[in-house]
């Protein structure tokens, strides 16, 4: 399945962001990430929601229903051509320090913290396809807990 993005800007107000979640569950949406922030406008919120869809109709009818909400000012979906989408997790492992240091041959990420021998909290932050590409790489044993943002993403 395709992933997609769709990009909504709405009113800063309660219950927004249940309306939208609701919608999507009525059109039978697995969400894979769903992130919401301030934009520069007072009063104003961004919305990027992630999911899995290869018809277009399908993905087309959802922003058609956002905009319906008197809360949402604009949807649109988001072309992975012409578009970042990002990342940030944060991991808590048990690994070998001579491990990490092959890590870092790969990848770039910050060492939050350091307990014992071979406990490390570490942020890393990229592509989705980066960040699954490294927890695979670490191997779910070493894995102890991980929190993952979910994308957001900004037309270029």
């Amino acid at each position: 399945m395709k992933r997609r993005a769709i990009l909504a800007f709405m009113q800063d107000r309660p219950g927004v962001l249940q309306k939208v979640s609701m919608l999507i569950r009525k059109k039978m949406y697995n969400v894979d990430t769903l992130t919401v922030c301030r934009s520069r406008k007072p009063g104003v919120s961004r919305m990027t929601i992630t999911l899995r869809e290869d018809d277009e109709a399908r993905v087309l009818q959802v922003i058609r229903q956002l905009e319906k909400f008197t809360e949402v000012i604009s949807a649109r979906e988001l072309d992975t051509d012409h578009s970042y989408w990002r990342e940030a997790a944060i991991v808590r492992l048990e690994i070998d320090p001579e491990q990490l240091d092959i890590l870092k041959k790969d990848y770039t990420f910050e060492i939050l913290d350091h307990k014992n021998h071979d406990c490390f909290f570490i942020q890393i932050a990229g592509s989705t396809r980066m960040i699954d590409a490294f927890v695979a790489q670490i191997g779910e044993e070493h894995i102890v807990e991980i929190a993952r943002t979910g994308v957001a993403a900004l037309e270029k």
